[in-house]
């Protein structure tokens, strides 16, 4: 049950291009079909989380880049100019979402949407917060937006607040440095998605949230966070996380995405570009996914 896929862009780990041929017992693709694989390629495909469409919460998920397959080879994911995946991991691309767009909904796009869905952070009269305007925020805002939230954009740097609030459409912006504002926005919203991958603190965090409110953290820092248990205790709050999403999730995240016109801020490099890039992401300075198009930059080999 195989389907090998023709690339033509990726992002990071994830891998979006037509069919060129499907296996025996495939029956959901066929030839031709615009397709892509996110995170994940694998599963045990026989515990409670796959048996509920939560194979991304599988002990045994395996990532689509540098991990081992079933049969011991190494993912190799977006670096690839193919790939042969299992028909269960693989989802449609709408066809009203370009193949580039497509690409960094796979990841970023999941890892937003997943938890706005599960944690019903999607109910238009909540006012949300999304902290950091990266990769991951920036689409917070526009699923956010899209599902018909109130949404704030909590950051650092103040001179992103033309783009969160003229470009990307929120109707807020709050510098988190600036005590001023800090204090006007106590107690003010029902829940926030963090989405910043570095440690700093969630005490200012937890203080803009109402009494029952909610912390989702869907970054990744290498350093751990602080949690103070007083905000906690004296107002009923919940601290929660998510990591990307299961494949009916996926799929569920493409349509909505394809209907409401959730697009990421994209970049198109060539292949030979990517160490320029991995700098570009070093300093911050993306806005806000690079796509790699491997069809027309990579070099069929001599072998």
């Amino acid at each position: 049950m195989t389907t090998e896929v023709d690339i033509t862009v990726n992002t990071r780990h994830e891998i979006v291009g037509e069919v060129t041929e499907v296996g025996s017992k495939v029956t959901k693709f066929k030839v031709g079909d615009r397709v892509g694989v996110g995170c994940i390629v694998g599963s045990c495909q026989s515990c409670h989380e796959c048996a509920n469409d939560l194979e991304n919460y599988c002990s045994g998920v395996i990532l689509t880049s540098g991990a081992k397959y079933h049969d011991g080879t190494i993912t190799y994911g977006g670096y690839s100019d193919w790939m042969v995946a299992d028909e269960h991991f693989v989802v449609l691309i709408p066809d009203n979402l370009p193949l580039d767009v497509a690409a960094p909904l796979l990841c970023a796009g999941i890892s937003v949407y997943g938890p706005l869905r599960y944690y019903g952070l999607d109910i238009p009269s909540l006012h949300i917060g999304v902290v950091g305007l990266g990769g991951l925020g920036h689409l917070a805002v526009r699923f956010a937006k899209a599902m018909g939230t109130k949404v704030t954009v909590i950051s650092t740097s103040p001179n992103k607040k033309k783009e969160a609030m003229e470009i990307l459409g929120a109707d807020s912006f709050l510098v988190n440095r600036d005590q001023d504002q800090l204090q006007a926005a106590m107690g003010t919203m029902d829940s926030i998605l963090d989405t910043v991958s570095a440690k700093h603190p969630l005490l200012p965090l937890l203080e803009l949230l109402k009494k029952h409110g909610k912390l989702f953290l869907v970054g990744a820092p290498t350093q751990a966070h602080e949690l103070p248990a007083f905000p906690l205790l004296g107002g009923r709050k919940l601290v929660g996380g998510s990591v990307i999403g299961g494949m009916k999730e996926t799929e569920e995240m493409l349509d909505f995405a394809a209907k409401h016109n959730v697009k990421p801020k994209i970049e198109v490099v060539a292949i030979d570009y990517v160490n320029t890039t991995i700098h570009g992401l070093e300093k911050t300075n993306v806005k806000y996914r690079f796509v790699i198009d491997i069809e027309n930059t990579l070099k069929p080999s001599s072998n």
